[in-house]
């Protein structure tokens, strides 16, 4: 067996362990159909309006439609590229364990993923490496800040502590900010409804990513901000 192979299985164990610490068991081959479940569900969308854009363009000879096709399958093709990066950051092994991850990286595929007309992020931390599930947590906590602002809004990214023992804080505000529901509870390590399905493996994930960094994370309102922080 090969040192990654090794380093996986122990990764995989972790994770087990961590899952019944908590009380909950949710296994190593689970978690990772959740978490693919999840990404494949973040993909139809995009995946889907370019064969709906390749089905227009065979069958429409209007000019002005094939323009209209084709910009949507450009538009879908730099969205799915854009979560693809993205999740191969936040959820995938991106390199050896034990591996350190750029934050720059992480900074590049968030912009590119979270940022739109509606959505700017304030990036505040400095660009240094830090250990690959460090930087996993943080993408992952900034998916959570991002959907807490449905219509958009600001996210402003803070370090707390410094090194490669950095920790963070995202603020998210816009309008009708909000906590999504379940996760506190999933950020806890606890469950919704006593089981974790696809759609609440992310923040439950969190979870697992900030214990595993020594850490606890959570989700609150303050003021008219939502604060994902990690400690």
């Amino acid at each position: 067996m090969s040192a990654n192979s090794v380093a996986q299985a122990s990764a995989a164990q972790k994770f087990d362990d961590q899952n019944s610490e908590s009380g909950i068991h949710v296994g190593s081959l689970d978690l990772a159909a959740l978490l693919c479940s999840r990404v494949c569900h973040d993909l139809i969308s995009p995946v889907g309006a370019i064969v709906n854009g390749l089905e227009v363009m065979e069958d429409d000879n209007d000019p002005e439609t094939k323009a209209f096709a084709m910009d949507l399958i450009k538009k879908s093709v730099r969205q799915a590229s854009a979560k693809l990066q993205f999740c191969r950051l936040a959820f995938g092994a991106a390199g050896s364990a034990g591996a350190q991850i750029d934050i720059g990286d992480a900074e590049k595929v968030a912009r590119a993923f979270l940022e739109d007309d509606k959505t700017k992020i304030t990036w505040n931390l400095p660009r240094l490496l830090l250990p690959k599930n460090r930087v996993k947590l943080l993408l992952n906590m900034l998916l959570i800040a991002g959907q807490s602002i449905p219509r958009g809004g600001q996210i402003i990214v803070d370090p707390v502590g410094e090194g490669e023992t950095m920790a963070f804080r995202i603020a998210a505000s816009g309008g009708y900010a909000k906590v999504p529901q379940a996760v506190p509870e999933l950020l806890a390590g606890g469950t919704h409804g006593g089981t974790v399905d696809a759609h609440a493996v992310q923040p439950y994930y969190t979870s697992l990513l900030a214990k595993d960094c020594g850490l606890t994370v959570a989700a609150v309102s303050e003021g008219e901000a939502i604060v994902v922080a990690a400690r």
